[in-house]
């Protein structure tokens, strides 16, 4: 399983899950500063204060790179470093640290691909309302054009927003991230204020190539999980459609096609009104790009639930009931369905042909255990082979797809799960910061010097 000629290898990160030093160089604070500070918000109170202390080991961390041999790291900036309070003056110490990053990527040979925003928006903007506030998208721009100006002759590759449903739904909706609110209404408007900062950065990030990464996943029906040529009921096809649209369609639709499908104005309607969507606003958010990253780690699965709420996470889904997939897990409880990834990927190809594609988090967490120096994780090995065949198979369907960025380098931060779960190829021994690569990390390296399986 050769893949193409100029096929990008690579790995991700994300700024406050491997950064620390939170209070050095005139770094402001973030909603992830603030939430997992909070009693009860995170598993065991942990924070990202120290993280992989990524801050002060980048040159070893590159290093580290270079010895599995990536052609390509995605890595997002903190906009708090940049500008403290989100908007102003830009933070010299700041930018110098991604200097330094990029430079030392480029000695090793590796094309950084930068992430503008990685949910740590800084708490100053959230107090003036956070991407509820109109006003956040033309702060966004402006932190986007000022990283531009200086990384732009050297970065080639960018990417807004990662995971905007995520940074709208589970920060705005649920509550279970930053900066933990709980409104369908706000959950809405924020979705509509990513997607208006996504439009308007991408016009001031030419030169270079643009992409919007985004969390999709096949929606799938319990039946259709182990055996894609399941038929459901028209009931059920419905509740597969709408949950499709408020997931996927609801950011892919307006950024490529400038429109908005009917279930997601449907949904607003009934959850605040439509009164933000503005005359011109989808005509900005429809800036041209050039990639869709996505992210994916396992299928959606729904079907039809008469007379259900809809989930708090998910404004729009009454009468839809979210299912188990009839499938092995990971540590995070998440079902394993390989090609679930090369389903999603020729559909999206499919969808949006004039965009290409590119895998920009795949991977899975595991209870990693040290022995002897070595950390034999087969269960991740397994996964990502499992799931790079799938890539290899949408590939060779004719999706247009250009790279594979595995998830992630570094053992990190998760989020609401603090540092009980690891997803890195990477060990990281948190009180010591020592770094071990996993036999998923060799293999990977194998995989990278042969490109393919």
């Amino acid at each position: 399983m050769i893949f193409p000629e100029n096929f990008v290898w690579g790995a991700a990160t994300a700024s406050y899950q491997i950064e620390g030093a939170v209070k050095e160089d005139g770094r402001g604070q973030s909603i992830w500063d603030t939430f997992s500070h909070t009693p009860g918000k995170v598993v065991e109170g942990d924070t990202g204060d120290v993280a992989c202390d990524h801050y002060h080991r980048y040159k070893d961390d590159i290093g580290l790179m270079r010895e599995l041999r990536l052609g390509a790291y995605r890595f997002s900036i903190a906009w708090p470093r940049i500008q403290p309070d989100g908007a102003g003056p830009v933070n010299p110490r700041g930018l110098a640290f991604y200097d330094k990053l990029v430079d030392e990527l480029l000695a090793a040979e590796i094309a950084p691909y930068a992430t503008l925003y990685h949910w740590d928006l800084p708490q100053a903007l959230e107090d003036r309302g956070g991407w509820t506030n109109r006003d956040t998208a033309y702060r966004f721009a402006d932190y986007a054009a000022a990283v531009h100006d200086r990384l732009g002759d050297r970065i080639h590759t960018w990417a807004t927003l990662n995971e905007p449903w995520v940074s709208a739904y589970l920060g705005y909706g649920n509550g279970v991230h930053a900066p933990g609110r709980r409104d369908p209404a706000e959950a809405m408007r924020s979705a509509h204020h990513l997607l208006l900062g996504h439009g308007l950065a991408a016009r001031r990030l030419r030169p270079g190539t643009v992409m919007l990464v985004v969390n999709s996943a096949p929606v799938l029906t319990p039946a259709q999980v182990s055996d894609p040529s399941a038929v459901p009921s028209e009931a059920d096809a419905a509740a597969v459609h709408r949950i499709h649209a408020l997931l996927t369609r609801q950011f892919l639709d307006p950024a490529v096609h400038g429109t908005y499908p009917a279930e997601v104005l449907e949904a607003a309607a009934r959850n605040g009104g439509t009164e933000h969507i503005r005359d011109g606003d989808l005509a900005l958010i429809n800036a041209p790009i050039d990639l869709i990253g996505i992210n994916y780690y396992n299928p959606c699965v729904v079907e039809s639930g008469p007379g259900l709420p809809a989930d708090a996470a998910w404004p729009g889904s009454e009468d839809v009931r979210f299912a188990a997939a009839d499938a092995p897990t990971t540590a995070m409880g998440w079902p394993i369905v390989p090609d679930g990834l090369s389903r999603l990927l020729i559909r999206l190809s499919h969808d949006y042909p004039e965009v290409g594609l590119m895998v920009t988090e795949n991977g899975a967490a595991f209870d990693d255990v040290v022995e002897n120096g070595r950390v034999h994780d087969a269960d991740r090995l397994a996964y990502l082979d499992g799931h790079l065949r799938e890539v290899w198979r949408a590939v060779q369907s004719g999706a247009d797809l250009r790279g594979y960025l595995v998830w992630s380098l570094l053992d990190n931060f998760e989020w609401a799960e603090g540092y009980r779960r690891r997803f890195g190829i990477v060990h990281v021994d948190y009180p010591t910061q020592t770094r071990v690569l996993k036999d998923s990390a060799l293999w990977y390296r194998d995989v990278i010097a042969r490109n393919g399986l």
